[in-house]
C-alpha cells in the first residue's frame, strides 16, 4: 500500500491503542499461568514480574496486518515464522527451553521466509564494496544473518524499556528514511508503522517501573521482524547500504560483540548462560539509576538513528567521519567499566566482599 502521512497517523495510533488496551489483559494472564520472571544474581526486578507482554504487541501487528497490509506470499511468510516464534517464545516463558531447541525454532522460521517467501540477501553494498551471493550461499548467509540480528535483539532485554525502547527508534528511523526515499509503498515501511504503535503502547507499561515484561515471547518476535524489514528495505532500496540498519542498531550489536569478546578473554564458551556485564549493567554498577541508564542508551541510539538518516541522504563522507568519532566515545566509554574485564579496584572489592 502507498502510505501518505494521513495513513501514518493512523495506522500508529490504531495498533498503539491496541497494544494499550491488551497489555494489561496480557498481565493479567501471565500471572494466571505463572509465566513469571523470578529475581536472581542476573535480574535486576526484585520481585517475579509477569511475562508475555510480547503477545500484547502480536496481537496489535495482527490487527494492524489485517487493516493496512497487503496479503503476499512474503507477508505469508512473516506471518508463519512470527506465529512460531511466538509459540515457542510462550513455552519458554512459563517453561524454559534449552538453547538449543530455541535456536532450532529460530533456524525454522529464518527458513520459511528465506524459502517459501523469498526473502533473501543476494547483494551487499556497503562502503563501496559490492558482494554478489549465488545460491545456496545467499540462503545460508540470510538464514544466519536473521538468527543473529534475532539473538542481538533478545540479548537486549535487560532493562526495563530497554528491548522495546531500541526496537520503536529502530522502526520509527526505518520510516523515516522510506519517506526520504520516497519508498513508502513498501512491506518494510508498512511493517515499521504497524510495529511502531504496536510496540509504544507496550512501552507504556514496560517504561521504567516496568509492570509487565516482554518475555522471549516479544525480544523473539521483535528481533524477527527487525530482520525481516532489514531484508525488505535493503531488496526494495529503502535501505541505500547494509551499514544503515548497522548503524542504527549500533548499541545493541556493540553489546553482544562486546560480551563475545569478554568471554573469550575469561576462556568461556562466547555463547554460555548470560551474564550480568552487559552495557546497561555498567551504567546501574556506575549509580545510574534505572530510568537514566535507560534514556543515557536511547540517547546513544538515537545519534547512531540520526547518522543512518543523513547517510541515506548521501552525506557518507560525514557521516562515516561522524560515526567514527562516536565509536572512538563510546569505545572509552566502555573501557572505562568492566564489560570487557575487571579493573584492578573492582577486583580488590570483589575480594574484601568474598572475605
Amino acid at each position: 500500500m502507498f502510505v501518505n502521512g494521513h495513513d501514518i497517523f493512523i495506522i500508529v495510533f490504531v495498533t498503539f491503542l491496541c497494544s494499550l488496551v491488551v497489555t494489561p489483559i496480557v498481565e493479567k494472564i501471565a500471572k494466571h499461568v505463572k509465566a513469571l520472571d523470578y529475581p536472581n544474581e542476573r535480574r535486576i526486578n526484585k520481585i517475579p514480574m509477569p511475562t508475555l507482554g510480547g503477545l500484547a504487541i502480536f496481537f496489535s501487528f495482527m490487527l494492524g496486518y489485517m487493516l493496512y497490509a497487503r496479503s503476499s506470499v512474503q507477508m505469508l511468510s512473516i506471518l508463519m515464522g512470527s506465529f512460531l516464534l511466538i509459540l515457542m517464545g510462550l513455552i519458554d516463558d512459563i517453561n524454559p527451553l534449552k538453547t538449543r531447541y530455541q535456536l532450532i525454532a529460530q533456524f525454522i522460521a529464518a527458513g520459511i521466509v528465506v524459502f517459501y517467501g523469498h526473502i533473501t540477501l543476494d547483494y551487499i553494498s556497503i562502503l563501496g564494496m559490492n558482494l554478489t551471493f549465488a545460491a545456496p550461499w545467499n540462503y545460508i548467509i540470510t538464514m544466519f544473518l536473521i538468527v543473529s540480528i534475532v539473538n542481538t535483539i533478545n540479548l537486549s532485554d535487560g532493562l526495563d524499556g530497554l528491548c522495546s525502547g531500541v526496537s520503536s527508534i529502530y522502526f520509527l528511523t526505518i520510516s523515516i528514511i522510506a519517506f526520504i526515499m520516497n519508498a513508502q509503498q513498501g512491506l518494510d515501511t508498512t511493517l515499521a508503522l504497524i510495529m511502531l504503535g504496536s510496540i509504544l503502547g507496550f512501552l507504556v507499561y514496560n517504561f521504567p517501573p516496568a509492570r509487565v515484561y516482554l518475555g522471549d515471547t516479544g525480544s523473539n518476535f521483535l528481533g524477527f521482524i527487525i530482520a525481516v524489514t532489514t531484508l525488505l528495505g535493503y531488496k526494495t532500496a529503502t535501505f541505500t547500504s547494509l551499514i544503515i540498519p548497522l548503524i542504527i542498531l549500533a548499541t545493541p550489536i556493540l553489546d553482544v560483540v562486546f560480551s563475545i569478546i569478554r568471554r573469550v578473554l575469561k576462556k568461556q564458551n562466547p555463547f554460555s548462560t548470560p551474564d550480568k556485564q552487559h552495557f546497561h549493567h555498567q551504567l546501574l554498577k556506575m549509580q545510574f539509576s534505572t530510568r537514566a541508564s535507560l534514556l543515557l542508551i536511547y540517547a546513544i541510539d538515537i545519534l547512531f538513528a540520526g547518522l543512518s538518516i543523513f547517510y541515506a541522504l548521501g552525506d557518507t563522507y560525514y557521516v562515516i567521519f561522524i560515526y567514527v568519532g562516536l565509536m572512538i566515545i563510546f569505545l572509552f566509554i566502555v573501557l572505562k567499566t568492566d564489560i570487557l574485564f575487571k579493573h584492578n579496584k573492582n577486583l580488590k572489592k570483589d575480594k574484601l566482599d568474598k572475605e
